[in-house]
């Protein structure tokens, strides 16, 4: 079975508390999952990064403004979570989406732990990275904010309806969980751009390639994303409610909007490297260095 049948494993009827809107029975627990993960990013930040960034990169951190080695410190909180995330969630949503399992099926033969239960916690994970990122850094997109805040709205209600037994708890999730990975697979990589920037600021030939590349990563993700999801969501056209209906293609297309918004921040880097690459080679040949003011995109 395949993504082709998923709308047949996830429509079964059910009664209710069972397979129409059980997720997990961690699902209770969820604000205690999230609270864990929260203390573990204060420490983690506090306790890990702060004393052992300074050691790794040098000059290239003590430098950086107050509100610089916020955002560098953030990223590296994003990337460590997403490879956490990934190591957690990528069997058990591959599993759920493109093979044969459910979210109440067993993560192992036999065993107690389910897909449910894996997907719950990476999903309170996920939360809390975003509500950490909220919090800490000092300057974010007004675009960036209310991507996160929608994802954190969004995945924390999914959680909450299925506990009072809403018949489209379940499918709401799994939806919630496509999103969820695109954005920890798509956005791994800006992560990992906006640090190697701050680490080779004057090496522009590299940086253009690099941006390049992840305009084009974070596009193509956010297309692909958007293949899966609405797939998906006719798959279950005739689960929904009228509210579900509506309010879904809605926030889909505002993550959309939010990815899209990135890939074109990486299209204005690219630019400008490849601006001030010329600008260098000129003043290599004698034309001298014409000024250049640095564009801050939100995601750096």
């Amino acid at each position: 079975m395949t993504i082709a049948n998923f709308g047949h494993r996830n429509a079964a009827t059910a009664p209710q508390g069972a397979l129409g809107t059980h997720i997990s029975v961690l699902a209770p627990y969820a604000g205690l999952i999230l609270t864990v993960t929260l203390c573990t990013l204060f420490l983690t930040k506090n306790y890990v990064l702060e004393p052992i960034l300074p050691k790794i990169y040098k000059d290239h951190y003590t430098k950086l403004p107050d509100v610089t080695k916020r955002s560098f410190l953030n990223q590296h909180v994003a990337i460590g979570m997403r490879i956490l995330l990934l190591a957690l969630g990528f069997y058990p949503f591959f599993a759920l989406i493109f093979g044969h399992s459910t979210l109440s099926d067993p993560v192992a033969a036999g065993g107690t732990v389910t897909m449910g239960d894996l997907l719950i916690v990476s999903s309170q994970m996920l939360v809390g990275m975003y509500i950490f990122e909220l919090i800490y850094r000092v300057k974010i997109s007004m675009v960036s904010a209310l991507h996160h805040l929608g994802t954190i709205l969004v995945a924390e209600a999914a959680v909450a309806i299925s506990i009072y037994g809403h018949q489209d708890a379940r499918i709401e999730f799994i939806l919630c969980c496509v999103w969820g990975a695109f954005d920890v697979i798509v956005e791994f990589l800006p992560s990992l751009a906006i640090i190697r920037y701050r680490v080779i600021p004057t090496e522009h030939y590299q940086l253009r390639r690099l941006f390049q590349f992840t305009m084009i990563w974070t596009l193509t993700g956010t297309i692909a994303e958007s293949i899966v999801a609405m797939y998906l969501f006719g798959a279950l056209w005739n689960r929904w409610e009228l509210s579900f209906k509506v309010v879904t293609p809605i926030l889909h297309v505002a993550f959309s909007a939010a990815q899209l918004h990135g890939s074109n921040i990486f299209r204005k880097m690219a630019k400008r490297e490849a601006e001030r690459l010329k600008a260098s080679q000129n003043e290599k040949k004698g034309f001298g260095l014409e000024d250049d003011t640095e564009y801050r995109g939100a995601m750096v």
